[in-house]
């Protein structure tokens, strides 16, 4: 299993349940975590699924996700 990591705008814990209302319909709600205390508030995915379907549902939920390299 790959893990990738993004940088997000989410704000609040609020932001957090937008986004993962969209990721839960591609991963398992147990495969990702938002680290909000992080200043990037890095998105961290555990699953083997393509970066781009990962940011096209954080940005379904009206967000950006940015891949850290």
């Amino acid at each position: 299993m790959e893990t990738k990591r993004f940088k997000t705008n989410a704000a609040c814990s609020g932001c957090v349940a937008h986004i993962g209302a969209k990721l839960n319909k591609i991963v398992s709600p147990d495969a990702w975590t938002i680290d909000l205390g992080s200043a990037d508030k890095i998105l961290t995915v555990s699953a083997d699924i393509p970066e781009e379907k990962i940011m096209a549902a954080v940005t379904e939920a009206g967000y950006r996700a940015e891949p850290v390299r």
